[in-house]
């Protein structure tokens, strides 16, 4: 496994623990905070790669076999992160929702149904607002996945996988406010959504159906949902005039246009750089085929909005024609992937 190697305080801030005649900038309290978080991650890399390694496996078989919903639960931080996790199970294709504890007992355990699976963080695994819940989910056999730092505790006990955590030391200099532990928790609920991700196959495609809105929505829209069609392709015949290709340049305002064999299939394009390069008293006379730059860069309808885009800026070109079959069906400029928000 790759060794994690830690942020590290400088050598004149390497001292023991904290007195009244310790003097701590926001620097040095940054750095330790952050030391600390990266060793609890160490740690934690460590468990899931070892002891923890079998019951992760578990979670995720059971997690990927549940015919309805995850219900992930916890109280303080703990519920907090839980509430994180709910949403990133819901946007990568797992339904699932948070069930505050405390509302569990005023009627909102009727939402928990046998064929759904509790998911539960708790540091200590004594939390006393959880007890319902636990009750519920053995009364009913609902199968019960705890997050816990003490396997022993009344959630360990209980549940039918436990992922315990290791004990790791809090950046709160009087060891009281959950710093490191909720970032370990955290990472353990992100790693069990991507392993079910993973194990599901859950594609680009089925990301952006849960992902419609904002950049991430741009991102995720295909060239098809962006590209300009039919009439409004810059399009010529070979053997055509540079006369009428500099007209239907024009027309379409592209910069470009591309040229088509008898079959309709594109066999080259004429941008404003081939114009250019071919300046002279007979460009107007010359034939299309003598000017267009052969087998030119395309893209399917199928690819992806921000993959075309880096290809463009790769490319350093301004716009792409869309090819089914040698056949264009489109062309898409760089202004169309900036305006859809494509980043």
């Amino acid at each position: 496994m790759q060794k994690v190697i830690p942020f590290q305080l400088p050598e004149s801030e390497r001292r023991g623990p904290a007195s009244e005649s310790d003097e701590t900038t926001p620097i040095t309290s940054a750095l330790r905070t952050l030391n600390l978080g990266s060793e609890g991650l160490a740690q934690l890399a460590l468990e899931v790669s070892g002891p923890m390694a079998a019951a992760f496996e578990e979670a995720v078989s059971r997690l990927k076999a549940v015919s309805g919903r995850v219900i992930v639960t916890g109280i303080g931080k703990s519920g907090h992160v839980a509430q994180k996790i709910a949403a990133t199970f819901a946007s990568t294709g797992t339904p699932a929702f948070f069930v505050h504890p405390s509302e569990a007992s005023h009627g909102d355990l009727g939402m928990i149904t046998q064929s759904d699976l509790v998911l539960a963080f708790s540091w200590s695994g004594e939390t006393v607002e959880l007890k319902p819940i636990i009750t519920y989910s053995r009364r009913f056999a609902v199968p019960l996945i705890a997050v816990t730092s003490q396997a022993n505790s009344a959630l360990g006990e209980q549940a039918d996988i436990v992922l315990q955590l290791p004990r790791v030391k809090e950046a709160c200099p009087h060891g009281l406010a959950p710093t490191t532990s909720t970032t370990i928790q955290l990472a353990i609920g992100d790693s069990l959504a991507i392993a079910l991700l993973d194990a599901r196959g859950f594609t680009a495609h089925d990301f952006k159906i849960f992902h419609p809105g904002g950049s991430l929505g741009a991102n995720l829209k295909y060239v098809s949902d962006i590209m300009h069609q039919r009439d409004r392709l810059p399009l010529i015949d070979s053997g055509s005039s540079m006369a009428d290709a500099l007209v239907a340049m024009t027309e379409k305002s592209f910069g470009c246009v591309g040229v088509t064999d008898g079959k309709g299939k594109l066999i080259g394009v004429i941008t404003d750089g081939d114009l250019r390069r071919h300046m002279g008293p007979k460009l107007l006379q010359s034939k299309v085929d003598d000017v267009m730059t052969a087998k030119p860069k395309t893209i399917a309808p199928t690819l992806l909005a921000s993959a075309a885009l880096e290809l463009i800026n790769s490319s350093r070109i301004t716009a792409l024609f869309v090819v089914e079959r040698q056949k264009p069906v489109g062309i898409v400029h760089v202004h169309d992937l900036l305006r859809a928000g494509v980043a």
